[in-house]
C-alpha cells in the first residue's frame, strides 16, 4: 500500500519538494544551489551596526556571561577589571575590593590608569581575579599584556578572559587605541600557555555557522533558538574563552 506522503508526493512539483526537504531535520538539511533563500538577511550592511545592542544581547555577551557564570567561583577576594567592575559585581562573591583598569584618563569609573602591555604601577601578586573581557584584542603586544596579568595575580589567582573569532571591527576601538586581532583557539591557548605555563590554561569555543551569521548581521540572542544558541562548531568560532591559574 502507497503510504500518503509518497502518494502526495507524485502530485507536488519537485522544487517544491526539494524545499520541504530542505527545511527538515531543524535546517541540518542543505538546499540544493539555486534554491538558497536569504530573506531578511540579502542587505550588505548589518541589522544592527552595534553588535546586536538596539535588539537585545548581543550573541558574543551570551556566551561571555555563560563563561563567568561557569566560573563565578573564581572570582572572588580582590578582583580587577577593564573599563569598568560589572561583572565582578554580578558574578563575584566575597569580594575584598574590585579595580578598575582604565588606559587613559576620562572614565570615572576607573580606580587605575595604566596599559596592560606596561603597568609597573600595579604591584605584583596583588589580585585573586583579572576579568579581561574584549580587550585583548585591542593591545598591539598581547604576549606583553599576558605576562602583567601573570606578574599581578597571587599565586593560585585566576584570569578569565574572553577575545573574539569571528568578529566585526570596533570602530570606536579602531580610532582610539587600536582594533589589532582576533584569535583562534590555538592562538589563544598559546599565548596564553607562554605567560602562564603548560597545564594551567583551559580554553573553551563558542559559536558555530548560523550564531556567526548572525552576529556579523547585529542579530539579538533572542532571536535565535536555545538549541542553535547551544550547538559549539570548532570552525566556526565566534568567542573564545580563557581560564588560567597562577601556580
Amino acid at each position: 500500500m502507497t503510504s500518503p506522503r509518497r502518494l502526495a508526493a507524485r502530485f507536488v512539483p519537485a522544487p517544491f519538494r526539494r524545499r520541504w526537504r530542505a527545511r527538515r531535520g531543524s535546517g541540518s538539511a542543505v538546499p540544493p544551489p539555486g534554491s538558497v533563500r536569504l530573506g531578511d538577511l540579502e542587505r550588505v550592511t548589518p541589522l544592527d551596526g552595534r553588535w546586536g545592542f538596539g535588539r537585545g544581547r548581543p550573541i558574543d555577551r551570551r556566551f561571555i556571561e555563560g563563561f563567568l557564570e561557569r566560573h563565578r567561583s573564581d572570582v572572588h577576594g580582590r578582583v580587577i577589571e577593564i573599563a569598568d567592575d560589572a561583572y565582578a559585581r554580578r558574578f563575584g562573591g566575597d569580594l575584598e575590593g574590585v579595580e578598575v583598569l582604565h588606559p587613559v584618563a576620562g572614565n570615572p569609573k576607573a580606580t587605575i590608569i595604566g596599559d596592560l602591555q606596561d603597568a609597573p604601577q600595579i604591584p605584583d601578586s596583588s589580585f585573586d581575579c583579572a576579568i579581561v573581557t574584549q580587550t585583548l584584542q585591542l593591545i598591539w603586544d598581547v604576549p606583553a599584556a599576558l605576562a602583567t596579568l601573570h606578574r599581578i595575580l597571587r599565586p593560585g589567582g585566576v584570569l578569565l578572559a574572553t577575545v573574539p573569532g569571528i568578529s566585526k571591527i570596533s570602530g570606536y576601538d579602531a580610532e582610539n587605541w587600536g582594533d589589532y586581532w582576533r584569535f583562534t583557539r590555538w592562538s589563544a591557548r598559546r599565548l596564553a600557555e607562554d605567560a602562564f605555563g603548560p597545564g594551567a590554561v583551559e580554553v573553551e569555543t563558542h559559536g558555530n555557522v548560523l550564531t556567526a551569521t548572525a552576529f556579523l548581521y547585529g542579530m539579538a540572542d533572542r532571536e535565535l533558538t536555545e538549541d542553535q544558541l547551544n550547538r559549539h562548531d570548532e570552525i566556526y568560532q565566534v568567542l573564545i574563552s580563557i581560564r588560567a591559574t597562577r601556580r
